[in-house]
């Protein structure tokens, strides 16, 4: 499998990368033209022609909206093990994501692989600011708890911050940190929801350790931050200022391509992409820009195979600061 090789190798190594990844977005394309009609029905309106050669900008790409409209699958239906919904508050408005067994083994070992280089190999002790989303069932796929499930590969003794009525457990907590305090140990969650609870609803008084040594991994819920008016810079300033942890890690993802995420680099406070994923930019008319312009997100990704999330085009707004 082309994947397994990858595994095995560097992923943010991206010089060779142009010479297998066009190719295999190509693969992709040609895999989900032919076992999912749906798809296949949307990629003729674009009059695409399957050669050899293509560059990346040239592929068919669908918009992030169309999982919350269409059932979009590429393999037998009996296949699928596990569906993944977006976070939302009714079903008619979440994306629906169709997992076998094959394609959600991928995204484990490509969020493996990505994070290994930032986490290192060794399991950490790992504080969830969040509730147990197996305490409620109507939430076990949800874009939330796929991330807690996901990222719980690189931890161990897991705590939740929050109990079932979403109140801070003082006790669990600071059972937690007294253990783990005096070593590195990994606190995980949502922007937003590090920031409210966190940064927001603890009374520093009531912690008897600190948390310096903490390594805070955080993504998504930008939106909300952005109604606060609370950048990453002010965001890491205030979990500084309150709780003197310097090592804060951002990451940006979908659940349309769960597992090739974006880390932040800590040098430019920038996205990077690895041999799993890419990025183009493109107008309101959408044409691709010039690097450093502004314009809709265009992501593609190797690992969705049992359905067609290679590339999309999303309703976020970034550019493309450099390219190494």
């Amino acid at each position: 499998d082309f994947l397994e090789k990858l595994f095995d190798k560097n992923p943010f190594l991206t010089n060779e990368k142009s010479d297998f990844f066009n190719k295999k977005i190509l693969s992709l394309t040609n895999h989900h033209y032919k076992n999912s009609p749906i798809y296949r029905l949307l990629i003729n309106k674009f009059n695409f022609k399957f050669k050899n050669k293509h560059k990346l900008e040239s592929f068919p790409y669908l918009p992030s909206t169309l999982f919350k409209e269409l059932d979009l699958i590429s393999v037998p239906n009996n296949n699928i093990v596990k569906t993944l919904f977006s976070s939302g508050t009714s079903g008619a408005g979440r994306s629906k994501i169709f997992l076998d067994k094959t394609n959600s083994l991928n995204q484990i070992k490509t969020l493996k692989s990505i994070m290994t280089k930032f986490l290192g190999k060794e399991r950490l002790p790992m504080l969830i600011i969040d509730k147990d989303p197996r305490s409620n069932i109507k939430d076990n796929f949800t874009a939330r708890s796929t991330a807690i499930y996901g990222f719980s590969i690189f931890g161990k003794k897991y705590t939740y911050l929050l109990n079932e009525n979403n109140e801070i457990d003082y006790n669990l907590l600071n059972n937690f940190l007294e253990k783990f305090h005096k070593e590195k140990f990994l606190v995980f969650g949502f922007t937003s929801f590090i920031y409210e609870n966190l940064i927001i609803k603890i009374n520093s008084k009531k912690l008897k350790f600190k948390m310096n040594n903490a390594l805070l991994l955080h993504g998504g819920g930008w939106k909300k931050m952005k109604e606060k008016k609370i950048s990453n810079k002010i965001f890491k300033e205030k979990l500084f200022n309150k709780f003197k942890i310097k090592n804060v890690q951002n990451y940006y993802g979908l659940i349309e391509q769960t597992g090739s995420i974006f880390v932040e680099c800590q040098n430019c406070n920038s996205f990077i992409t690895s041999v799993y994923s890419d990025v183009l930019i493109r107008d309101n008319n959408f044409k691709v820009v010039k690097d450093g312009l502004k314009g809709l997100i265009q992501l593609f990704s190797l690992v969705p195979s049992s359905y067609p999330g290679h590339n999309i085009i999303t309703e976020d707004i970034g550019a493309i600061v450099e390219k190494k």
